[in-house]
């Protein structure tokens, strides 16, 4: 085995089923779980909430938390699991020489001066001095109206002392898979030997709803699993609040210091099919063909979002292959944007470690899988845009 194979010896989760690899293992592998929603805040729409966290166990000091919005501490808090349960956190030699890269959305808009600003204009007619006066005196200290995507990577930095290089990467499902994939090349490469990666999002904020229903994604009506949105009102995705971080290291690294590794990271893949052209089918069975799946039965952990267009194309590619026994995670977590890929690599990880896999999600449109995982698919299936997948091997 090369020195630099990269393995998963960290992770941090959080979404509506609780916190923790342990919490999501437990709850996952029951059958028949039924997920945590929540439909009364913002009809039509159903969303997965974030359930009560203490955000003390993860960020000690109340000032880094008061001046935080949620997704940024929901991604500090979940960055410091995955630190944690990988022996890092509070260890400086590892913290200072540890890089992160970051998968991150434009944060949340600050609505009350979004309103200001759009009550003031109805009887103002000078709107380029009326915005300059909002701009100047209205903002948080981050000169936006929402926040700098960056401001994620730099919190982590702050709280848990990861001070070696950082990337953000912008772009939903992209994100999250452009973000895994650059910090597993950089450690096969030998240019970092521990990287912290993934992601978070907070979906209960009406701005992050809007984003999605400005183009109509968005499921209406009573909740279905995420492969049963086919023909419902609206465009078929349920959103989830949640984040997902991995520590990533080279195996001789982890080796080296003793840690438990939850499973090796092979192939990662990524793909930016032209779906105006109709190429998404073929682009989806050209990285399935790229990533060289092993023989025989294997679990998949889909991200599909239960974007009519992007999940059915999944649906009928994983379908073609009758090995293939998926996931769709998101009936139970929600679709949680950039969080998405690092979530599903962490889902595959656990299934490899415990030598067990998870139980159909939806009886109807999954396949029971039979005997151990050795090697899991883990996918994001972009809601808009964007296509990623990455093998994930027993250690």
């Amino acid at each position: 085995m090369s020195p630099h194979h990269v393995v998963i010896t960290g992770i941090g989760l959080v979404s509506s089923l609780g916190e923790g690899p342990d919490a999501h293992w437990r709850k996952l592998v029951q059958p028949g779980l039924e997920p945590v929603l929540e439909a009364t805040r913002f009809p039509p729409y159903t969303v997965h909430p974030l359930p009560e966290i203490d955000w003390n166990l993860q960020i000690a000091k109340r000032g880094d938390q008061r001046q935080m919005e949620t997704w940024q501490r929901l991604g500090t808090y979940a960055a410091g699991m995955a630190l944690d349960d990988a022996g890092i956190k509070g260890n400086d030699e590892l913290c200072t020489t540890m890089d992160m890269v970051v998968a991150a959305g434009g944060g949340e808009r600050d609505e009350t001066v979004d309103a200001d600003i759009l009550a003031a204009s109805e009887s103002r007619n000078d709107r380029d001095v009326l915005l300059n006066e909002k701009l100047t005196t209205e903002l948080r200290p981050t000169l936006f109206l929402a926040q700098l995507s960056n401001l994620l990577a730099g919190n982590i930095s702050i709280v848990h002392k990861v001070t070696g290089s950082s990337r953000t990467f912008m772009g939903e499902e992209g994100a999250g898979v452009a973000a895994v994939e650059t910090a597993a090349a950089r450690i096969r490469s030998g240019q970092s030997t521990h990287i912290l990666v993934g992601g978070a999002f907070q979906t209960e904020h009406s701005d992050m709803l809007l984003g999605y229903e400005l183009a109509g994604y968005l499921h209406r009506g009573p909740w279905k699993p995420v492969w049963q949105r086919q023909g419902a009102e609206g465009g078929g995705v349920v959103t989830g609040s949640g984040g997902a971080f991995l520590v990533l290291e080279q195996r001789e690294h982890a080796i080296s210091r003793g840690r438990k590794i939850y499973a090796e990271l092979g192939p990662v893949l990524s793909g930016r099919a032209r779906r105006r052209q109709g190429e998404l089918d073929a682009g989806i069975a050209a990285l399935l063909r790229q990533a060289a799946l092993p023989s025989g039965e294997l679990l998949a952990i889909s991200g599909a979002s239960g974007a009519h267009a992007a999940t059915a194309a999944e649906k009928s590619a994983l379908d073609a292959n009758p090995a293939i026994a998926a996931r769709g995670f998101s009936t139970l977590t929600g679709h949680m944007k950039e969080a998405q890929f690092p979530f599903a690599v962490a889902l595959a990880a656990l299934a490899v470690e415990h030598e067990a896999a998870y139980p159909v999600f939806d009886a109807a449109n999954e396949r029971p899988f039979n005997g151990i995982p050795k090697t899991v698919l883990a996918t994001a299936i972009g809601y808009h845009q964007f296509e990623g997948m990455a093998l994930v091997n027993a250690a």
